[in-house]
């Protein structure tokens, strides 16, 4: 099979993407019995991580403490199955506090990014995170900040990020940090048949600023938080559908565009999104925050206009501009469509009852 490879590089100011025919790409081979056993090694601090390029598969009863790692587009199309192991990176661990399977674009000498793609992940126990990371780890990197300050800053971000991504069967047993993380330009994820649980600093699920054409769909979302469960910011055309949140008290879904925070000009803006038939189960929902809030924050942060002056993103408009979305067919068990928070009228909200 004939494969167009894709590159990204900033030339001019001027987002080129190239497709060129590449060599045909061979489905990755199966980790060998000494790749095995390095992984499944207790992690110390001088060997605390593996690079995983071939398909893995675990033992059910194995604890793997070393953090999995999938960098570039070397990694594409490999498989994790856990088989129901443990990927322990919890509190007292060697690896608490870092992401316990990390999926990364890399960033090479000519300043192009190569980007994973095809990964699988599937049927572990994750006391810990799983973050997606493209330009930076997060909105404020200073890869995503020299590229926003740019018109076409979306597009790069996305071509530069890791894509079509599927994780499925998953628990999440969060313990501090946020437990899944898709990352600024990450596109085509699929999360489905998984639980969030644990405590987290932040919500359970953060879509982070033009990331895109994610789909979240029959989990169960149970992590203690003081945030929302899923937070999208800047994220748009993604579909949340068929989840289960256990008593949101402090937010469902909650869409917003952080303006200028870090520095970074958020671009892309939180819409057409499809939020439907997914479940909210309240068990005092007067006191809850709301399970849908369409433009959460409207400007109203205080690093809003910290971002540079250009004529484009957050820093034209530190509004939220959640428009063009699709909240319907959603029940909200003990509360009711009061809960469903909307500005604006270009939102679909429809057929949401208790």
């Amino acid at each position: 099979m004939l494969v167009y490879k894709r590159t990204a590089a900033i030339s001019g100011g001027i987002l080129v993407l190239v497709l060129y025919p590449g060599a045909p790409v061979a489905k990755p081979m199966q980790c060998s019995a000494d790749a095995y056993a390095t992984i499944k090694a207790q992690a110390t601090k001088q060997d605390a991580s593996v690079e995983v390029r071939c398909n893995l598969i675990l033992s059910p009863g194995d604890i793997i403490t070393k953090r999995l790692i999938f960098s570039g587009a070397s990694a594409s199309g490999a498989t994790l199955d856990c088989k129901g192991a443990t990927l322990d990176g919890t509190r007292g661990s060697i690896n608490f506090g870092k992401p316990t399977v990390l999926i990364r674009s890399i960033k090479s000498q000519n300043g192009g990014w190569s980007a994973p793609s095809g990964i699988a992940v599937r049927n572990c126990v994750i006391k810990g995170a799983l973050r997606l990371q493209g330009l930076g780890t997060n909105g404020q990197a200073k890869d995503v900040k020299a590229s926003s300050l740019t018109a076409n800053h979306t597009a790069f971000a996305q071509a530069s990020a890791p894509s079509q991504i599927s994780l499925s069967n998953l628990t999440f047993i969060a313990d501090g940090r946020v437990p899944l993380y898709i990352g600024p330009g990450v596109t085509g994820v699929r999360l489905e048949k998984s639980t969030l649980t644990g405590e987290s600093n932040g919500p359970a699920l953060y879509l982070d600023a033009e990331s895109a054409e994610n789909t979240i769909t029959k989990n169960r979302f149970a992590v203690t938080s003081r945030r929302e469960q899923i937070a999208i910011d800047g994220s748009a055309k993604n579909v949340i559908s068929g989840n289960i949140f256990d008593d949101p008290v402090n937010g469902g879904i909650f869409l917003y565009r952080n303006c200028g925070e870090g520095g970074t000009i958020r671009h892309q803006k939180p819409q057409h999104n499809t939020i439907s038939g997914n479940t909210f189960k309240y068990r005092m929902a007067f006191t809850a925050k709301p399970a849908v809030w369409l433009s959460s924050r409207s400007g109203a942060q205080r690093y809003c206009f910290r971002d540079p002056a250009h004529p484009f993103g957050s820093s034209l408009s530190s509004q939220d501009f959640a428009q063009f979305n699709t909240v319907t067919g959603n029940r909200l068990i003990g509360g009711g469509a009061y809960l469903i928070r909307n500005s604006d009228p270009s939102n679909q909200i429809e057929d949401n009852s208790n």
